[in-house]
């Protein structure tokens, strides 16, 4: 997979401390954003100190959701047995993961079982427009024992890809598949069948991730999700054009894309790491609490910093230092090079002064090239 051997690289020369942090990045990412494709929203704090207790790492024992608990319970799952083959029980316990605390579910960690049809609609009732239509219920558990079969079966050897076709249903015939070919076929193939009341582009997100990561070896760091939330309108544009018609390679060709631009999401993010350690390096000595409980509190949102940038009032809120001490304060961290200034009076705003590692925009053409924006 293209890039996969630098990112895999980089993240085995980072310090313990370092990789333990990109992992809880990687992870609470993942649970954050494709909770937030499916329009909920999650504390992402609470998220990541989940998911710590979940690896057995320190964490703050805050009270933390149960849709929250759910989301970082899959996600831990999901790295540590990647390599386990698929199973009806196994997506019986996700299930149970990513609709924790939910109350209004008939059909909690087994498949629907309603007779009426499960269908995505939009517009308005009256005149309802529906994109998508899943076999009936009485349908679902042979055609997911089929997909299991198919997914445990197919190998990711991308080195034979050139031998395999794919027919309707996107099943291999006469080969293997590539990594991102069977992921984005599994992907694809999970949400045709549409086997769960809900919860099931979270599940198959989490199933294209578990294929990523087998082809691998290794528990995966891409931030897939990620990437899918900031193309959310293509990514269900896509979805619904697979399922107009039997061929599939333009919405292989989208996910593909999606993934190698997610591979760039999670180098940036452990560059930014990097970059982050070795800021607090070199400043370490030469900063007073107050500045390093701000600088960490940047540091935390990413590469970006605040949403807005850093100002005199939010370094208050976060330190409580007086006014005449947080002018003095942001201005030092300028003059030692841990903040960038830009604006005047009232408008002035602080950036961390770490350089940016801008994400291409990745599209792949009808010539099945890589092409990046």
């Amino acid at each position: 997979m293209l890039g996969a051997g630098t990112l895999v690289g980089s993240v085995k020369h980072l310090g313990g401390e370092e990789r333990e942090q990109v992992t809880i990045e990687a992870l609470s990412t993942e649970a954050v954003t494709t909770s937030e494709i499916e329009g909920e929203m999650l504390n992402r704090t609470s998220v990541q100190s989940s998911i710590r207790l979940q690896l057995g790492l320190e964490a703050d024992h805050r009270r933390v959701k149960p849709a929250e608990q759910g989301i970082a319970e899959l996600m831990t799952t999901l790295y540590r047995s990647f390599a386990d083959p698929l199973s009806e029980e196994m997506l019986f316990a996700w299930h149970r993961m990513v609709v924790r605390g939910r109350r209004d579910l008939r059909d909690v960690g087994c498949y629907r079982t309603s007779a009426e049809p499960m269908q995505v609609v939009s517009g308005p009732m009256h005149r309802p427009r529906v994109h998508f239509e899943a076999p009936p219920s009485s349908r679902v558990a042979s055609e997911m024992k089929r997909f299991i079969a198919w997914f445990n079966r197919s190998t990711s050897n991308h080195s034979t890809s050139n031998r395999s076709t794919v027919n309707q249903r996107g099943l291999s015939e006469g080969g293997t598949l590539s990594a991102l070919t069977k992921a984005g076929i599994a992907h694809l193939y999970f949400e045709s069948i549409h086997p769960f009341e809900d919860g099931n582009g979270r599940l198959g997100r989490a199933i294209a991730e578990k294929s990523l990561a087998q082809s691998l070896g290794q528990p995966t760091l891409t931030a897939l999700a990620a990437t899918i939330l900031a193309r959310r309108k293509s990514y269900y544009q896509a979805l619904e054009a697979a399922n107009q018609h039997n061929h599939i390679t333009d919405w292989l060709a989208w996910f593909a894309a999606m993934a190698i631009e997610a591979q760039q999401r999670t180098s940036a993010m452990v560059e930014f790491l990097i970059d982050k350690t070795r800021l607090l390096d070199r400043l370490r000595g030469q900063i007073n609490p107050r500045q390093e409980k701000a600088l960490l509190r940047m540091l935390r949102e990413g590469p970006e910093g605040f949403v807005g940038g850093l100002n005199a009032g939010k370094y208050i809120t976060i330190t409580e230092a007086s006014p005449a001490t947080a002018t003095r304060d942001l201005a030092d961290l300028v003059d030692k090079g841990a903040l960038a200034r830009s604006g005047e009076r009232k408008h002035v705003r602080y950036q961390l002064a770490i350089q940016p590692h801008p994400v291409r925009r990745v599209v792949i053409n009808e010539h099945g090239e890589v092409v990046f924006g």
